[in-house]
């Protein structure tokens, strides 16, 4: 039996592996990862050091121009910016870390239990959902201040409860859509009970919508918290907070303009970090995108 010429190469040809796609780099991701790493940094560095006291005052240095000393002068009470901005950046991430953990501890089971319910109690779930999302987060911060008193946790307490129903309601979708793949439909019928089946499939399969969620809740609770403590319902002094810089640097605004913004670029900057963060991990899990990349 004669062989075609160059019938070897083609044969190697044909049985190899088609070379694989180079994925392009996540940009925003990346760029996201680097704006909240910054912002962790100077929180885990303010911790240990600042250049110094956040929370001394120095009516005799008020209003002072950035120096050596100094590095971004000093607010209405002659208290450091530079330390105060710092020593800041714990707030939000504690609040923002406390809210996603509190959302997510009462949406998550909610919106998975009412789409693994059957319609009717599914259907009445939502409704008291709905109820609930028709208060707004700051709203009910600020009834709760008035009841119990201001302060962080308050405001933890507050945004965590009132961005609950948003998290159910985006489960609840990702629920149904894994519910009715075959890997889902296969194990029901198995006899699998709901528990099996929300951990061993559900939760695995939108991990991409809730990270993409808890960014997402994260950056508004920073917003929030920033807002809550401008009104002075949030964070109270002598404890440094963005928003409180910003109601303080309020009445110098016309001596001093730069005292507003710096802690509106270190607001700025952590929830454009957050919300680019949050684009780059639902590009990475939507299949939909895969070949865009």
């Amino acid at each position: 039996m004669t062989s075609l010429p160059g019938g070897s190469r083609l044969v190697a040809v044909m049985t190899s592996a088609p070379p694989r796609r180079r994925q392009r780099p996540n940009v925003l991701l990346v760029v996201g990862a680097i704006l909240l790493g910054l912002v962790v940094l100077t929180t885990l560095v303010s911790l240990v050091w600042t250049p110094g006291d956040p929370i001394t005052t120095n009516p005799s240095n008020r209003l002072a121009e950035s120096s050596r000393e100094h590095w971004l002068g000093t607010d209405g009470a002659g208290r450091d910016v530079a330390s105060a901005l710092m020593a800041g950046s714990r707030i939000p991430l504690l609040v923002g870390a406390g809210v996603v953990a509190i959302s997510f501890a009462i949406g998550v089971p909610f919106g998975m239990l009412s789409a693994m319910a059957s319609r009717t109690t599914g259907t009445w779930l939502m409704r008291w959902n709905d109820i609930v999302q028709a208060f707004p987060p700051l709203l009910l911060a600020i009834v709760l201040a008035a009841v119990i008193g201001g302060g962080t946790s308050t405001a933890i307490l507050a945004l965590g409860i009132g961005a609950s129903p948003g998290v159910a309601r985006v489960v609840r979708a990702g629920t149904r859509q894994v519910l009715s793949r075959e890997y889902a439909l296969a194990a029901r019928a198995a006899g699998r009970g709901p528990l099996f089946v929300a951990v061993r499939h559900v939760l695995p399969n939108i991990r991409g919508i809730l990270i993409v969620q808890a960014t997402v809740g994260f950056a508004l609770a920073v917003l929030a918290e920033a807002a809550l403590s401008y009104l002075g319902l949030g964070t109270t002094p002598p404890t440094p907070s963005w928003g409180w810089m910003l109601k303080e640097a309020q009445g110098a605004v016309y001596a001093r303009p730069l005292l507003v913004v710096w802690p509106g670029i270190a607001i700025a900057i952590t929830v454009l970090g957050l919300n680019l963060l949050g684009d780059g991990v639902r590009d990475r899990y939507d299949p939909r995108l895969e070949g865009e990349r």
